[in-house]
């Protein structure tokens, strides 16, 4: 599972590579909490272990590197 961008901070962005079948989105994980999110567009899909107030601020940090993410999973999945 490969790391998409390592933005500072507690957590890791990362996709799967049998993920490409799917829309673009990404995997967010920190300590035992794991979320998912649709890049376009953004929302969240599910997480398990993060509370509203972190889901709120994890989205922000995906909208604010929007365009990496999206060029990273192009970059990794063909497009």
């Amino acid at each position: 599972m490969p790391t998409v961008k390592k933005i500072p901070g507690p957590y890791r962005f990362f996709f799967y590579s049998a993920d490409g079948r799917e829309p673009p989105h990404v995997h967010v994980l920190r300590d035992e909490s794991i979320a998912k999110y649709w890049l376009d567009p953004l929302r969240l899909d599910h997480s398990s272990g993060f509370r509203p107030p972190e889901l709120r601020k994890i989205q922000g940090i995906i909208a604010s590197h929007r365009y990496v993410l999206l060029e990273a999973w192009n970059e990794y999945f063909g497009d």
